[in-house]
């Protein structure tokens, strides 16, 4: 499920780099007014962040949101866990996929989607640190492919 035509808040790039992803999910994300106010102005990290499940629920751990600038004493720390919001059947079929070994959740995506907060969240598996070099290797080559392409096509 990817959204279209929806401008990220944060990405989060090492994502890609580090796991391979699997299947992508939709969350909605339990925030603070505060909260909001500083994603609005893209004030957000998901660099180290991972999705965890406590007590049946699922929370997004490790995302940085900066405090507001405008906040008074009640600013939000932005480091908390923040609960995400998911139907009961996605999170039983996450809670399946994440018991398998090596598989975890990570999220990729912070976007607004009709004014609310949305996170994308992928079941991945981690890559070996040779898959990330073939990884590498492949995508040089596409970059050199498309180069050749493009020379072809002035010249002609």
């Amino acid at each position: 499920m990817k959204p279209l035509g929806l401008k990220p808040i944060a990405q989060n790039r090492k994502a890609f780099h580090d796991y391979s992803i699997e299947e992508t999910f939709e969350a909605g994300i339990a925030l603070t007014g505060t909260e909001v106010k500083s994603l609005r102005r893209g004030r957000a990290n998901l660099r180290d962040s991972y999705a965890m499940f406590d007590g049946g629920e699922l929370y997004l751990i490790g995302t940085h949101i900066s405090p507001y600038e405008q906040g008074n004493i009640n600013n939000h720390d932005p480091l908390r866990r923040r609960k995400l919001l998911l139907h009961a059947k996605e999170l039983k079929k996450l809670q399946g996929k994440t018991k398998d070994v090596g598989y975890k959740l990570v999220p990729t995506k912070l976007y607004f989607k009709d004014g609310l907060v949305k996170v994308e969240i992928a079941v991945a598996r981690g890559k070996r640190l040779y898959d990330k070099r073939e990884a590498i290797a492949k995508r040089d080559a596409q970059r050199d492919v498309e180069r050749a392409l493009r020379q072809r096509q002035r010249g002609e």
